[in-house]
């Protein structure tokens, strides 16, 4: 038998999966589903999405500004961290995932919902991250993820499921590979880059120029840091977001930051991500040259191991 569940709290972003998992909850669970979007710096067009998800069922939808959050207290934590996995892998993913659901947890303790649902998959990474977030806040809340639960194999069966509930939306086809952005980073995986001999395309990077065709001059950039965090760019002193989209385009135009890696996912498989991080990868290189400076070998060699089991805590979601 399916619990009894009174209201609902689902990570919404108006895409197809949400869309999709919006209409199923409400009809598999019989209950009110409050919306929530947060905005950590995807770029994601936010206008109509209240009307969106009222007409497919929600009975409202929060849009929340996590951004400056984000930047200040997870991604300055992961730079004073000097926070890498698996050598090359800056955790862009993995370090919003918290803050998406942390505030989940508070927007569910304003509506009194006894639930929370979220639009991960059940092999990948994110679905960990989500529900241990959730559990550390709220032991005893009930945690939805209907890809483990539907019979739903793919977007071409969520497709068909939107047509036949008249719910809009906007994806027709499957796209060649998933891309998951934030003001930190952008990260593509899955479809063509399942075969680690295939070249990334040319023409899927939204944050960076190819080095080859980068600016031809050098440029000079100087960071300034108070406790370890970026607080001056180029003399200016800034606030967290404005110097990481700054920093975003300069690294940007010099074709700074591009990875691509098969790592090992905290569920046991193997998985090929590629993901350009130019502003957050000029910061780790200032951030190593201040602490070459300012720290002695026994603590360096400290620090070294220390950082390695902060990075694998972050990206299993602990």
């Amino acid at each position: 038998m399916t619990q009894k569940i009174n209201k609902i709290v689902l990570a919404y972003s108006g895409g197809l999966d949400t869309s999709a998992m919006l209409h199923w909850l409400r009809a598999r669970y019989d209950c009110e589903v409050v919306c929530y979007c947060a905005d950590v710096g995807q770029g994601e067009e936010l206008e109509g999405l209240a009307e969106k998800a009222e007409r497919t069922g929600a009975s409202r939808l929060y849009v929340e500004d996590l951004r400056q959050e984000f930047v200040e207290d997870y991604v300055w934590t992961a730079v004073k961290a000097n926070a890498v996995y698996e050598g090359v892998y800056l955790l862009g993913t993995s370090l919003a995932r918290p803050v998406i659901a942390k505030r989940q947890i508070e927007i569910a303790r304003l509506e009194g919902a006894d639930a929370v649902a979220h639009g991960a998959t059940g092999k990948g990474n994110d679905q960990v991250r989500f529900e241990l977030t959730y559990y550390a806040l709220e032991p005893g809340i009930k945690v939805i993820a209907p890809w483990r639960e539907w019979e739903y194999k793919g977007r071409r069966d969520l497709i068909d499921y939107c047509e036949r509930h008249d719910i809009p939306v906007k994806a027709t086809a499957e796209k060649p590979y998933s891309t998951d952005r934030n003001l930190m980073h952008v990260s593509y995986e899955g479809g063509i880059l399942e075969d680690p001999w295939a070249e990334p395309p040319a023409d899927i990077f939204q944050m960076t120029v190819a080095p080859e065709r980068a600016r031809a001059e050098a440029e000079y950039v100087e960071i300034g840091f108070e406790r370890g965090a970026p607080v001056r760019l180029n003399g200016e002193r800034m606030r967290a977001v404005a110097l990481l989209e700054r920093l975003n385009e300069l690294g940007g135009a010099h074709g700074v930051g591009r990875v691509d890696l098969v790592e090992n996912r905290f569920v046991g498989m193997k998985s090929r991500g590629v993901y350009e991080t130019p502003g957050v990868t000029i910061l780790h290189a200032a951030h190593r040259a201040l602490e070459s400076i300012t720290l002695d070998r026994e603590v360096l060699r400290l620090r070294d191991a220390m950082s390695l089991k902060f990075a694998e805590s972050v990206y299993c979601g602990f």
